[in-house]
Formats: structure tokens, sequence, C-alpha cells
């Protein structure tokens, strides 16, 4: 991987911020803070294993360890999840405090890029990996583990590309915990009501669009995406440059040897154009958050929607009922006919979490109890939270949607992390703007892709 010259951090964060606003039409919502006591709970099996088993209480400590983690699980249900966690390995080890600062998607973004700008990150914080993690490092701001991560606990991660993108050069600066592929999730029930075989999905392009107009002849709404938060959006034009490209053609624009503007990524934007001029989405997508589309296509008003491996939980806990989608098939995203891509490559990646700076050794302590397989294991049958990372844990999986996406991301012949993740922050709020834009009819495909090579010549050089 080509390593990020940082050399203005404040006109790289600003980037990031300026990602943050066009990101989108949401206010930021207010951060849930909560504080876990030293006798909440009762300590968990994992965590003796993980943690220093000391059964003194608090009282009798010299110094309180304070730990600083912000997550992003806003569902009641992961919220609790991750509350029992902090508070088994708080009763496992009583001079240790976990404030948790709890913060939606956008919001989250936002203030991170803040606290970054003002040197003090947070000791524990939801990361992605890649090109925004890497900048943050470049910059001083992120906390080097590779010590404490060699040997059995880095041996444990069985997503190794996926670890690779939280470090550079020999370095790591968190981990990630669960990891999965990006696919088209779909209601089998509206497909067979449309007339499709509910147990073959299309594999190719032309056979998607196909699907799409049997469905809208059904009268039934074919795809929902989010595209007020820009960020769904983007999975449709990305996942169409690597089946038009492949692997070479990212690396080229990537690397300077080639650019945004060549034609596997004009080809998506033409391919996106071709679905959107289909008027395949629900009225008034544009102005959707990613829990508003959640919420049509678990509701069973849309019959598809692409997205992450979390989907299948969002997707229920946004429907009305509570429910969601009860017949519910995921397939990899079609191949472009002619593309250059190999019909196995991924698009997708997963949750992780980044160390700053000034972080103790108890939050890295923390977070190797977290990504325990145990843990991974409770993570997934309580919540559902996956693919997870650990190899012990996979073994877990008995969701038939969940074994798929295993498979798909354990098969694929090229990973790419998302565009608004693995590019410099401000090429990847880009990327989300120009195919924004695509959608609301106010770039063309080429436009677009200009777009998007002006932010790449700028920050990654001509």
């Amino acid at each position: 991987m080509r390593k990020f010259k940082f050399v203005l951090l404040i006109l790289l964060l600003a980037a990031g911020m300026l990602l943050v606003a066009c990101g989108g039409q949401a206010e930021e919502e207010p951060a849930e803070e909560t504080t876990t006591q030293d006798d909440t709970a009762s300590t968990d099996d994992s965590a003796s294993e993980t943690a220093d088993s000391s059964t003194e209480s608090a009282d009798s400590c010299e110094e309180i360890t304070e730990i600083e983690w912000w997550h992003i699980s806003t569902i009641e249900a992961e919220q609790a999840y991750w509350q029992s966690k902090a508070d088994a390995f708080v009763e496992a080890n009583p001079c240790v405090k976990i404030n948790i600062t709890v913060l939606e998607n956008e919001a989250f973004k936002a203030r991170l890029t803040t606290v970054m700008q003002s040197g003090e990150p947070p000791d524990i914080f939801q990361s992605w990996g890649g090109g925004v993690l890497w900048a943050y490092a470049d910059a001083g701001l992120l906390r080097d583990i590779s010590s404490e991560l060699d040997g059995e606990w880095k041996d444990s991660i069985a997503a190794q590309s996926a670890l690779e993108l939280f470090g550079q050069d020999g370095a790591y600066y968190g981990v990630p915990w669960q990891w999965g592929a990006v696919g088209i999730y779909y209601n089998k029930d509206l497909f067979e009501q449309a007339g499709l075989d509910p147990e073959s999905p299309p594999t190719t392009w032309s056979e998607f669009l196909s699907a799409v107009q049997t469905l809208k002849d059904a009268g039934i709404t074919p795809i929902t995406v989010g595209e007020g938060d820009k960020w769904p959006g983007h999975f449709w034009w990305v996942y169409l440059a690597i089946r038009n490209g492949g692997q070479q053609a990212f690396l080229d624009a990537f690397n300077r040897d080639g650019s945004f503007t060549d034609a596997p990524f004009v080809k998506a934007g033409q391919d996106l154009q071709d679905l959107i001029d289909m008027e395949p989405f629900p009225e008034g997508y544009l102005g959707f958050s990613y829990n508003d589309s959640a919420a049509v296509f678990g509701n069973g008003e849309a019959a598809m929607e692409l997205m992450g491996q979390w989907h299948q939980s969002v997707q229920k806990d946004s429907s009305e009922d509570g429910e969601g989608v009860a017949n519910l098939g995921w397939f990899l995203f079609p191949m472009v006919e002619g593309g250059a891509g190999n019909a196995s490559d991924v698009l997708g990646g997963g949750d992780g979490f980044g160390i700053g700076k000034d972080a103790p050794d108890a939050a890295v302590e923390f977070v190797r109890f977290l990504t325990s397989a145990d843990n991974q294991i409770d993570a997934l049958e309580t919540v559902g939270f996956g693919p997870p990372t650990t190899a012990g844990a996979q073994s877990a999986i008995t969701d038939p949607v969940q074994q798929q996406i295993l498979e798909a991301r354990n098969a694929a012949a090229y990973f790419q992390l998302y565009y608004d993740q693995f590019l410099p922050p401000a090429v990847g709020g880009t990327v989300n703007d120009a195919v924004e834009q695509i959608f609301a009819g106010v770039a063309s495909p080429e436009e677009a892709a200009q777009q998007i090579e002006d932010s790449a010549a700028l920050e990654l050089g001509n």
C-alpha cells in the first residue's frame, strides 16, 4: 500500500469535515454518554482470561485509569452488548473506568474530525481503516500497538487483509472486529410475486436490469437506497467500477499510473445512469437516510437494497414490526458483461477499533478482550454482529445469509475497501458527492469522473 503523505494536517482534516458536511441531510444527533461502574455486572469468563483478574475493589486503587471509548452502535441491543462487555472488563479490572460515548455515524465523523484537529483523540474509537486512519497515524495522533498485537493476537485474526488496513510499514494502529462484503439483499417473497425465481437471483448486469424491469411491471419498487447520506449510493458506482475495471484500474488510478477518468470509471457512471433512468427507487429516495431506506426494505416496500453485512439486523430493527423481511436472500453484485473484473471481486469492509495516541495500556487490553473468540461468538449470537474476524469465531455463523457473506469475503480474488474510506478524506468525500450528482441528474458520468480525478490529482499527486 502507498503511504499517504500528511504534511498539512489541518487541510486534510478540513477536507474530511467537508466529507461529513456533505454526507447527509440529517442534523447531528447528540451523543449518548454512559460510564461503566465497577459494580455493575458479574465477571465474564472470557474477561478473566484476557484481563487482570484482580478482585480488589476500586476503593483500594491508588489511581483509576480512565478509558474514553467512542462507538456508533446506536441500536439499543447493540449498545447493551457493548456496555455488558465494558462492565465485565471493569469488574475484572476494578482500577479501570470506561467512559462510553455513542454517536450516530455522520455525527461521529464530524466530532472525530474536530477532536483530531485539537490533537486529543479518544482512546478507542470506531474506525474502518484505510486512508483516513493512515492520515491520522501520519499526523502522530494514533498509538502503535504492533508490539502488543504481535504473536497470538495477530495470528488469531482470520481476515488478515482487513488487519492490514489498520496498519502500514509494520506499525498497527487498531484492529478490525467484524468484516464482510457488500451485496444485494432481496425479498424472496417479492421476487416470487413478480414471477422471478427467488432461488436464482441475477448474476449479470443485463439480467439484473431485466429483473428490475420485471419488478416494476409487477408494481413493486425494485430498489431502495439512502442517498441522502450519500455513502450508500457510492456502493453502486464503486461496484460497477470494480466490475468494469477490476483491481488494476483502481491501482493505476490510486498510484497515479492511470486516472479516475479512465474508461472503467466513466463506464461505471454510465451503467449507473442506465439503472437510474429506469426509475427503480422509491419516491423521495434522494433525501432518505440509510435508516429511512432500511425501513423501506424491512417493511417490504422495496425488493432489493445494496448494503453491507450489518444490514440484516438494521432492516429488521428499522421495520415497523421489528421483524423485517422474513424470507431474506442475498447475492453478490452481478458481473458486467465485458468487464475486466472478476465475478468474485468484492467491495466491503467492516468495523474496527482505532487507538488514540494517549491510550493507556488498559485500553489496548480492553480491545484485545473485545476481539477474543468467545466475545466475537457472543456478539454474533447476541446481536448478530458479523462476520467476525477471529478465526475461532467463524464456525459459529449459522445464519444462511451471513454464511454467504463470509464465503464471498473469503473467496474474493480482489477485496476492495469502500472508496470513501480507503482514499484520503477529501477524495472519498468527492466520490460520494460526485455519485450523488449522478443520482440527482446534475452531473454526467464523465463530469462525475472528472471531479473525482481532480480531487485525486490534488491529494495523491499528478
